[in-house]
């Protein structure tokens, strides 16, 4: 097993022999194996805890023959008698007041992992050199995952991987070279990754810019765009076989509160001119906010079309200090000015780490979590017309530099 955390909300974890269950009106009690005895408080903590809401996409509560209630899960088709929900369960002391969910804004991404051991699993993580995403990477290699950490700049990659070993020299990190502004190099990080690799059991579509200028990439599209959205939407797609090869699979898409600020309303605002726009009709935090919604209706669209693999869409944290904000000074003062009110980079990271490996989220795909709670996403982020056309019109710009870059390639070779 691998080493034993300080940071801990360990007292949740049921002793073995235990499983936790609920009632028809959402009552959490406690079943010893042992014993055979049910009693309503944790094992551990002594508290009691309930189950609100509805259930997740895809799945029924149905009553057998003999009255015993049952879980169906239309999209991977089992059957369980454990409510779903239960990975969402708030505890209360009197009245039915919740007090708290087991991990929230103050958990840790060591914490959320207290005590698993993740070895013999392999994570693929863009952006995973810096910020959120290094935390991420970081403790993920701590508790025993094989990392590879896709980044664009190779030098600082390997560095990040030297100041992870330096705390614990016996992680498995390697650095693989994947530039998000260039769709050829996505394709030939792919091809790397598949050729070492046949399996990828989490995959943490992490990287983002914010506060550009109008640039274009490489392929001619808008940068905030193509590195925050498409090109992840690109390397999902490069990367099915090895992420549907192996069970219990997960994709992890890092968006952002700032979804709900987007424009984009309706199948019209799907468009390669407005998703791209030209200059004139370029506004840096709405493309922003466009590419972050982009995020969540392709993790809404993917989970219907890959039904084995769980997919979640989340949101680390407001104005964590990375370095996100630097590619604009007046970005970078107002982060500065905020930092000691925002997450550390580590209770940053707690979500995504909650969304990739909680046992809690087995069986559950298409939902958007805060604080490694289930959350409400926008109306236009609900809409399945919105999420069906982004992938249709995603699918159509890719093929359109895939088919220029064929050109450009025959006629240098006459």
């Amino acid at each position: 097993m691998v080493g034993i955390l300080n940071e801990s909300d360990s007292d949740d974890d049921l002793p073995p022999g235990w499983e936790e269950r609920a009632t028809v009106d959402g009552n959490v009690y406690y079943v010893n194996h042992y014993t055979k005895g049910t009693q309503w408080t944790h094992p551990r903590t002594g508290r009691k805890k309930i189950v609100e809401g509805e259930l997740p996409s895809g799945w029924e509560k149905c009553i057998s023959d003999d009255g015993k209630i049952l879980f169906v899960n239309h999209l991977h088709r089992t059957t369980t008698y454990t409510d779903p929900r239960l990975a969402f369960a708030t505890e209360y002391r009197e009245a039915s007041q919740p007090v708290r969910q087991r991990f929230d804004a103050s958990s840790s991404a060591l914490a959320v992992l207290h005590g698993r051991d993740l070895r013999g699993k392999v994570a693929l993580i863009t952006g995973a050199n810096t910020g959120i995403g290094f935390e991420t990477a970081r403790s993920l290699a701590f508790h025993g995952c094989t990392v590879v950490m896709a980044c664009r700049n190779l030098k600082k990659t390997e560095e990040a991987i030297q100041r992870i070993k330096k705390e614990r020299e016996n992680v498995s990190c390697e650095a693989l070279q994947c530039d998000l502004s260039s769709l050829h190099s996505i394709k030939n990080a792919a091809e790397k990754f598949k050729q070492k690799y046949r399996t990828l059991h989490i995959l943490i579509l992490n990287a983002g810019v914010f506060g550009l200028p109008y640039t274009l990439t490489e392929d001619g599209y808008e940068t905030i765009f193509q590195v925050n959205y498409l090109s992840h939407y690109y390397l999902t797609l490069l990367l099915e076989h090895p992420l549907r090869s192996c069970s219990n699979s997960r994709i992890v898409i890092v968006s952002s509160e700032s979804h709900r600020f987007s424009t984009i309303q309706n199948v019209e605002d799907i468009h390669p001119l407005t998703l791209s726009p030209p200059a004139f009709k370029f506004w840096s935090m709405g493309a922003y906010n466009d590419s972050k919604l982009c995020n969540v209706l392709f993790a809404q669209e993917l989970a219907k079309r890959w039904p084995s693999v769980s997919v979640f869409s989340c949101h680390p944290g407001n104005m964590v200090s990375s370095e996100l904000s630097r590619y604009c000074w007046m970005y970078r003062l107002l982060f500065a000015a905020v930092r000691p009110f925002t997450k550390s980079l580590q209770q940053a990271a707690s979500t995504p780490v909650f969304c990739a490996t909680a046992p809690e989220l087995e069986g559950t795909t298409g939902i958007y979590l805060n604080n490694c709670y289930r959350c409400e996403v926008s109306n236009a982020a609900k809409d399945s017309d919105l999420a069906a056309r982004l992938w249709n019109v995603s699918q159509e710009m890719i093929i359109n530099v895939v088919k220029r870059d064929k050109l450009w390639y025959e006629l240098a070779l006459k």
